[in-house]
């Protein structure tokens, strides 16, 4: 095959990827930075404005922006904090134990691996009706008497609980395959030395594991940054505005009723977008030093 097949067979099988990822990804991604900085209600010509958007939404504290935006921070930042270290550890656990156990791995696969399957709404419907006090079987069980989804802080250990539940199986089948991975020799060598479980899980284990560790821990802080559909079914971001997210906002101020501010709403998710680099890149360092 000469390099004029090959440089066509390389367009052919990349080419529908990046015609997919201009369209959906990086043109869209282009138009609304430039969208930040304009005034645009959707209908009209963007106006530009500059900074103006950001100096409101961060440092005028009369403007309903400045609010949303400090309120929705705050709950997303909340919500990253609760969910991402169960959603590392945990799966951590559960695979560990697989480990140990094989047997295990098909009743923990149905139990944590097939809900990540199913659509976000699918899953809040689900436990909107468990949880609920009218007719829900799971208040009556444990004999709560009050409204889960719209008390504290009964509504952000849902929220925490089933976010958890739900995002756990990506990440501990990859936590299975890379522990299956894990030279049995050095474990054998470590047992015969008298090394007890928690010294093998932490002295060889975790250091032949850091980094599917360090992935899942970036890629699932980046999703927990971004929820959205948990808050809006299950709580509609209540009680008082106590779980509205960040990204309810910026939906809210886009396409919501009333007069839309796509710029406002743009300036939002690029400091959110912003937000979510810093926490990447200290990440990142923090696992590099480890190394």
């Amino acid at each position: 095959m000469n390099k004029k097949h090959k440089s066509l067979w390389t367009i052919l099988f990349i080419g529908p990827h990046m015609v997919l990822f201009l369209l959906f990804f990086l043109i869209p991604a282009i138009f609304g930075i430039y969208v930040s900085f304009t005034d645009w209600d959707l209908y009209g010509t963007p106006q530009w404005v500059g900074l103006n958007n950001f100096k409101e939404i961060l440092f005028d504290s009369g403007s309903i922006y400045h609010t949303q935006f400090m309120n929705g921070t705050k709950n997303t930042l909340l919500f990253v904090v609760f969910t991402v270290p169960l959603c590392v550890v945990v799966p951590l656990v559960l695979a560990t134990m697989i480990q140990a156990k094989p047997k295990l791995y098909k009743l923990f696969q149905s139990l944590f691996y097939i809900p990540t399957l199913f659509a976000v709404s699918a899953v809040m419907l689900i436990w909107g009706f468990l949880l609920s006090l009218s007719y829900g079987p799971l208040p009556k069980w444990f004999g709560l008497k009050v409204n889960i989804a719209s008390t504290q802080p009964w509504a952000w250990l849902a929220l925490v609980l089933i976010t958890v539940w739900w995002c756990i199986g990506q990440n501990l089948i990859i936590y299975v395959a890379a522990l299956s991975g894990v030279p049995v020799e050095q474990v054998e060598a470590a047992k015969i030395d008298g090394a007890g479980s928690f010294i093998i899980f932490m002295k060889i284990l975790l250091p032949n594991i850091r980094f599917q560790l360090f992935f899942t821990t970036v890629t699932t802080t980046i999703a927990q940054f971004n929820v959205y559909g948990q808050p809006l079914m299950l709580t509609g971001g209540g009680p008082n505005n106590s779980t509205r997210v960040l990204m309810m906002d910026i939906q809210q101020n886009a396409f919501g009723s009333g007069v839309p501010s796509a710029g406002m709403a743009s300036a939002m998710a690029v400091l959110l977008g912003l937000i979510i680099m810093a926490v990447s890149v200290v990440q990142f360092i923090a696992m590099r030093k480890q190394d």
